[in-house]
């Protein structure tokens, strides 16, 4: 007889990061065991998730907190009656206080993750207290909080935001199967007018503060003082572009930089990189570096937040502080002197995503926390 599936409806709000961890999260998730609901705001698209759900429902949902709230967690409560889910799964700060509040009372477990805490990010003081307050408030009303990183679970104790046993850290992956089959390639270098022999540092991030492209633009102009043929390449867009551009041309490179834009294939214009950068002010995790490693490149990232427990300085990366466009330089010169150290960091890379970061392993963790549930 077929043991009936644990039925898992998700919530969710924000797109991009989000959007593809529960696109990865379902692909590799037991469909003999679970049946998926999707109940999101209108940034999700259907198409993206037509093998991967038995049911897609949008509710409107905003990312600043306001007037349509009461209406979104009204609409999301007659959700979760009508699919009357074993577990509710809400992913991210916004859509985890809604959907909390949709299921007060309603007989299901309720799973949260933040997919990093909002009270991380810079912000004012008040708004990290706000923020707080509300995970504090909300923390009742479910029973697990799946942290992506450790260091997401330590700042949870820090802050004082529930018991120890109500979190599980399960780290994010990558879909190293689907990379490794796809096409390789695909974007050339004289496509972007950049020379073969050209020494490239790129990095994936928007132009926004927490991923400092000021502090990159600013370590470009460095690594372009030493290597004279070394290009930039930004993928990403984002409202600093403006001040990037400018700071380029300023500095007389601009014909060095290279900004690809929003692009839905990142890993085409990582594997043009001889370096890849992270260099965040904040970070609940970095999905960028598994990615950087897949592709096989070696690392320069900053040491806050989870990047050192992605990261380990020499051994599968290089991490400087924060802000510190001249330390950031000189790793990435390092790097570019010495092919023995670019090498291993590489293969460690390589080794760490396999063992540690691979998107079958972050299915396999959830499917054995719905079942105990």
């Amino acid at each position: 007889m077929m043991k009936r599936k644990i039925r898992i409806l998700h919530v969710a709000q924000a797109a991009g990061g989000v959007d593809r961890y529960i696109r990865m999260l379902l692909k590799y998730l037991d469909k003999d065991k679970f049946a998926n609901v999707l109940v999101c705001s209108q940034d999700f698209h259907e198409e993206d998730y037509r093998d991967l759900v038995d049911s897609f429902e949008q509710v409107e949902m905003t990312r600043s907190i306001g007037g349509n709230d009461l209406k979104a967690i009204k609409e999301v409560r007659t959700l979760i009656k009508k699919y009357n889910p074993d577990i509710v799964y809400a992913h991210s700060s916004k859509a985890g206080a809604i959907a909390r509040v949709a299921d007060i009372g309603l007989k299901n477990r309720c799973v949260y993750n933040p997919h990093g805490w909002a009270f991380n990010m810079r912000c004012s003081a008040k708004k990290k207290a706000m923020y707080t307050v509300i995970e504090k408030i909300a923390v009742p009303f479910c029973d697990k909080i799946i942290c992506i990183s450790d260091a997401e679970k330590q700042s949870a104790l820090d802050k004082k935001i529930c018991r120890e046993d109500k979190l599980q850290v399960i780290f994010n992956g990558v879909d190293i199967e689907s990379y490794e089959n796809g096409v390789h390639g695909a974007i050339k270098r004289r496509e972007l007018n950049i020379p073969e022999d050209a020494f490239v540092v790129g990095m994936v991030g928007r132009m926004s503060p927490q991923k400092a492209p000021d502090v990159f633009i600013k370590m470009a102009k460095l690594v372009k003082e030493k290597v004279p043929n070394a290009h930039f390449i930004i993928v990403g867009n984002g409202n600093q572009e403006a001040e990037i551009r400018k700071y380029a041309e300023n500095n007389g490179f601009s014909d060095s930089l290279h900004i690809t834009g929003w692009v839905d294939n990142p890993m085409s214009y990582v594997e043009l990189f001889d370096v890849a950068c992270l260099l965040s002010r904040w970070e609940g995790f970095g999905l960028a570096l598994p990615e950087y490693m897949m592709a096989g490149k070696p690392i320069v990232a900053s040491r806050v937040d989870a990047i050192p427990n992605i990261i380990r300085d020499g051994e599968n990366g290089l991490l400087i502080e924060v802000d510190d466009d001249v330390r950031a330089s000189e790793a990435v010169l390092r790097i570019y002197k010495d092919a023995g150290l670019k090498n291993r960091l590489v293969t460690q890379g390589m080794e760490d995503v396999h063992n540690r970061f691979n998107a079958r392993r972050v299915s396999e963790e959830h499917g054995k926390l719905f079942e105990q549930m």
